[in-house]
């Protein structure tokens, strides 16, 4: 298969995982994003930061290294509330807003699906440092965007059912 074609596939899974996600977010209100039910240990704001950390992470800095303009799509609470091994906090005091988080969560994707029109498709093979979640290239990385982001929908739909939502699907 030529780098073209699974450039398109990994891509098209991103656009693919994105897309479930937000129609489990759609008729969430943004006053429940911080509810925590009892029998969870996470909640829908920090679900959604942590996406929006996680695709930065794996479609651009793991793709091209940081980069200045970066420091515009997040503020730095923002990479600390929701990078890896963070834990989602329970007041709301302490968080950053609802329409921060859209924000990020949007405007990541934006600039990740911007990028990936202009792959260089060369590179797809190349090594990405440790520690890497399943793969370690950056053809891996970028599937593994689409993965992650699934596993996190999971928990987005149990998250749901537990504020006394229907399931989506």
């Amino acid at each position: 298969m030529d780098a073209s074609t699974r450039l398109e596939i990994a891509r098209g899974q991103i656009v693919t995982a994105r897309q479930y996600t937000e129609s489990l977010l759609a008729d969430i209100d943004p006053g429940d994003w911080f509810q925590q039910p009892a029998e969870a240990a996470t909640h829908i704001a920090w679900q959604v930061g942590h996406l929006a950390m996680a695709q930065y992470g794996l479609v651009m800095f793991r793709q091209r290294g940081r980069q200045t303009e970066d420091t515009e799509l997040m503020s730095s609470r923002f990479r600390k509330q929701f990078s890896k091994g963070s834990q989602p906090e329970s007041v709301v005091a302490d968080n950053c807003s609802v329409e921060e988080i859209q924000t990020v969560f949007n405007n990541v994707y934006r600039q990740a699906m911007k990028e990936l029109e202009q792959y260089p498709v060369e590179q797809l093979d190349d090594p990405v440092d440790q520690p890497y979640a399943a793969y370690p290239t950056k053809y891996g990385a970028l599937l593994f965007c689409a993965h992650h982001e699934m596993l996190h929908a999971g928990q987005i739909g149990l998250l749901r059912r537990l504020l006394g939502k229907s399931p989506v699907r």
